[in-house]
């Protein structure tokens, strides 16, 4: 069975950015939830979809929960992926936050996340790039093996947008 917060998650798979000024008014919706200061879906919203997830599940997300390496303060830190783990991506400078949702046929993390092609999507991720594996206080113990996920011959995404 998978955790509450990652089935929240799915159902929010395939929403996309709206080009130009205009904002997809679900992520609008969650700005003004989280009290953000900016109303665009223009800014990185990878930390966004997370915050608003884990909201919406009762969860309190890190004070600077729009930057993805805050990301690495919530919960409690794993050793290894859990099916609905947080995880955080070194980006550049910058990162990248999604939640775990398996393997692919490759050994890489398939990351259900926000802004990842301009959308929530599922894609295929390095390990390499991990920079930590978060879960969150609850008594609803990580384990198990990840399922495997077909990645589709996808290739690793190396710069989310």
């Amino acid at each position: 069975m998978e955790p509450k917060w990652l089935t929240r998650a799915r159902a929010f798979v395939g929403l996309r950015e709206v080009p130009g000024k205009a904002t997809a008014p679900l992520i609008s919706k969650w700005l003004v939830m989280l009290k953000a200061w900016w109303r665009d879906d223009e800014t990185p919203w990878c930390g966004v979809f997370v915050a608003a997830v884990m909201r919406l599940e009762g969860f309190d997300p890190p004070p600077a929960w729009y930057r993805a390496r805050a990301w690495l303060d919530f919960g409690t830190p794993i050793r290894e992926p859990a099916l609905g783990c947080v995880v955080v991506f070194e980006r550049g400078g910058a990162g990248h936050v999604g939640f775990v949702v398996g393997n692919d046929e490759r050994g890489r993390l398939m990351v259900l996340g926000g802004n990842q092609g301009n959308a929530v999507t599922v894609a295929p991720f390095d390990r390499s790039r991990v920079l930590g594996y978060r879960w969150p206080t609850t008594n609803l113990a990580p384990g198990g093996s990840l399922p495997l996920v077909a990645s589709n011959g996808a290739k690793a995404s190396i710069n989310e947008a």
